[in-house]
């Protein structure tokens, strides 16, 4: 026998990344997936005779060994115990092509393939190259896969998406550049699990569980967040963000991520719920594993998990610090689709993942997967965090008056305001789908009372609403609790709700009605306080903006309207840049009985179209014209317009705007050559010191040339 002299081997990038579903990543390497076979063509030096003792080698992570499934040893035309297997196909003369088969339990990651030849007692060995091996969603054996054609193209391949913010009656879609396929972002994916503390801790056992989608997924969710271990992004809910990028300024992930590899890992600041899911989407997507990203609006935050999340005002009005609990205007979490080996199938399908560090589990700020089957039916015992999800989506919101003489009185206890609306995009649309009934039973239902009732036993909460070794204030029964909807303290004897007159634009006056009806025939004086401030979009207020006192007159069943403004100069300096305002009433008459009427109140963005000037066609520049509004009654300077979108510039674009007059409109043109073809997303936002980013996106079909 000779030996085989190999000129050069043939990844058969092309035809292989087709198969594979992997043409959209930038790089040259043989990506693949695991589960489906691929094809290389060995080119000869010289056409040589060969045994065929032929072995391939395939291995990955820095000590490959057969026993952690991170080595295959695997021979010609025999399926090895590792499950790899190779063949020979048909060839011309001077070469000869191979079809080789991973299982579809491979660890994924990147491998390096060998040849060995044994020729009498030589054994010669070859290296072949390198290949990078993903999850495959196509692999009907695989624990990722998922039937539906039109939902891969949209949870593995669609490079952008939309997360919805906003309030529960207000929402608002807001653009995201996943750009899993981006240049280098499948190597910082791959790069981030062997940051991990459990890689740090044992890299053979990390990388051998490599193969388990549950695994992999978890360990992203602890990684997305600096928290523990260097991860990606770091948290800020307050201050300033001169030491870093406003949460709000962010468009997509791949600024982020490409930022925190180039800076040696050093955590990117600063991030916020819509970031961490935005980022998380990216990697799991780089990694083949099927992911959309979730809004849950009025999103508890359950501390103690009992299921109760209690908030304390004074009689004015104002928020006090007196319980860790919150109930943020909206939370944005992933859900990735696999299988639970663990749990058993009835809990396949949808995971819940939430990389924003708010609780730690097992000692590491990471959350999840928690199957959606296991929220719904209120299996809070299971793996991972389902009774904090639980409580996300389904804890009592109560309502407190802490008087100065430290009486405390329950003013309102609303059983239907948690997990409202819970949103994520549609397949092959823009449009909002409502994904509440995989979450919950319909409030109110049978169903959904026995389900809380078996959550809270699960919990040890007692039906009184304490939790073993935690006082807190006594609440109804759980069975009281689940007949009303919001239910005072006692009967009503009078009602209310604040109207907003028009939705305002920013840098308008707020004109808002308070409407209050006594709904008995006693003649009464209600004391009305009334209190204005600057919240985040997790309900934090950060600054007063307005306290106005009144007293009212109501006769027997009468009605009476109370109008009032929230000018610009009043609220210019204290909006925070989530442009939302929390309005309160604190209503009180002279029988001592006390009512809390509440609205969140959000700014609109002025006027701001995008226009694409011609039919864009990859590899020809277009022209995109932008016409934004200054809304202000004072001139501006100092703004930027800045661009992005996968597919269409491979960098951030920024252009500086001239200043602009008040109330003036301006119109700023530039070029982008799409450098890849089919539905793209283009994003444009204009940032500027003197309000808040306005943010806008437009869908363009790139024609091929």
């Amino acid at each position: 026998f000779l030996a085989l002299k190999i000129a050069n081997v043939n990844w058969q990038s092309k035809q292989n990344k087709a198969a594979h579903h992997t043409s959209d990543y930038s790089s040259t390497e043989a990506i693949l997936r695991r589960g489906q076979a691929f094809n290389i063509t060995l080119n000869l030096q010289t056409t040589v005779q060969f045994g065929d003792n032929f072995t391939f080698i395939a291995s990955t992570g820095p000590s490959p060994a057969e026993s952690q499934q991170t080595k295959a040893i695997f021979n010609l035309s025999e399926e090895g115990a590792s499950g790899w297997s190779a063949t020979q196909e048909p060839s011309e003369p001077g070469c000869m092509n191979f079809t080789i088969f991973s299982p579809a339990s491979a660890v994924i990651g990147q491998y390096k393939l060998e040849l060995q030849i044994v020729s009498g007692n030589k054994v010669y060995s070859t290296h072949l190259g390198q290949f990078v091996l993903l999850f495959n969603p196509w692999c009907p054996n695989d624990d990722v896969y998922m039937a539906n054609e039109k939902e891969r193209q949209e949870y593995v391949l669609n490079d952008s998406g939309i997360i919805f913010q906003g309030l529960e009656k207000y929402i608002q879609p807001e653009a995201w550049n996943y750009g899993q396929f981006e240049e280098g972002i499948l190597d910082i994916s791959l790069a981030i699990l062997d940051r991990s503390l459990n890689h740090r801790q044992d890299p053979a056992v990390d990388v051998s569980n490599r193969n388990n989608p549950i695994y992999v997924s978890r360990v992203i969710s602890a990684m997305v967040n600096s928290n523990d271990e260097k991860g990606i992004v770091e948290g800020k809910w307050n201050g300033k963000y001169c030491s870093g990028t406003n949460p709000l300024q962010w468009s997509g992930s791949v600024t982020i991520l490409r930022k925190w590899y180039r800076g040696r890992y050093r955590p990117v600041r600063y991030g916020q719920c819509w970031v961490f899911a935005g980022v998380m989407c990216t990697v799991l997507r780089s990694l083949g594993i099927p992911t959309r990203v979730i809004t849950n609006f009025n999103s508890a935050h359950d501390r103690n998990i009992n299921l109760s999340i209690d908030k304390y005002i004074d009689i004015s009005g104002k928020t006090l610090n007196l319980t860790e609990d919150s109930v943020w205007n909206f939370h944005v979490w992933n859900e990735s689709w696999f299988i639970r080996r663990d749990l058993g199938s009835f809990y396949d399908g949808w995971q819940v993942l939430d990389a924003t560090p708010q609780e730690r589990s097992k000692g590491i700020y990471q959350c999840g997967p928690a199957s959606t089957r296991a929220i719904k039916e209120g299996d809070v015992n299971l793996d991972y965090d389902s009774s904090f999800l639980f409580a996300a989506v389904n804890a009592d919101y109560v309502t407190w008056i802490h008087y100065s003489n430290k009486r405390k009185e329950r003013i309102y206890s609303d059983t239907r305001k948690i997990g409202k609306f819970i949103s994520t995009k549609a397949v092959g649309t823009n449009s909002r789908v409502d994904v509440t009934a995989n979450y919950k039973y319909p409030e109110g239902s049978l169903k959904e009372r026995q389900v809380y009732r078996k959550a809270l036993k699960l919990l040890g909460v007692r039906s009184t609403g304490k939790r073993t070794k935690i006082t807190r204030p006594r609440r109804r029964s759980s069975v009281a609790r689940r007949r009303n909807m919001t239910q005072p303290a006692q009967n009503p004897s009078i009602s209310g709700k604040l109207i907003l007159d028009v939705s305002p634009v920013i840098g308008q006056d707020i004109l808002l009605t308070l409407a209050l009806r006594n709904l008995t025939s006693d003649f009464k004086t209600i004391k009305v306080k009334l209190r204005a401030s600057a919240i985040l979009y997790t309900r934090k207020p950060k600054a007063e903006i307005l306290q106005l006192s009144r007293s009212i007159k109501l006769g027997s069943e009468e009605v009476k309207e109370i109008s009032f403004k929230i000018s610009y100069s009043q609220y210019k300096n204290s909006l925070m840049d989530d442009r939302k305002i929390l309005v309160t009433a604190v209503c009180e008459t002279k029988q001592g009985a006390s009512l809390l009427v509440e609205k969140d109140i959000i700014l609109q963005d002025p006027f701001f179209t995008i226009k694409v000037l011609g039919p864009p066609v990859v590899h020809k520049a277009v022209n995109v014209q932008v016409t934004f509004t200054n809304p202000l009654s004072e001139a501006v300077t100092d703004c930027v317009l800045r661009a992005e979108g996968s597919g269409l510039l491979k960098e951030q674009l920024r252009i500086t705007v001239a200043r602009m007059a008040p109330m003036e409109s301006s119109t700023v043109q530039f070029e982008i050559i799409p450098y890849k073809t089919g539905t793209r997303l283009l994003q444009v936002d204009l940032v500027c010191t003197h309000f808040s980013d306005i943010k806008g996106f437009v869908m363009l079909d790139v024609a091929p040339a």
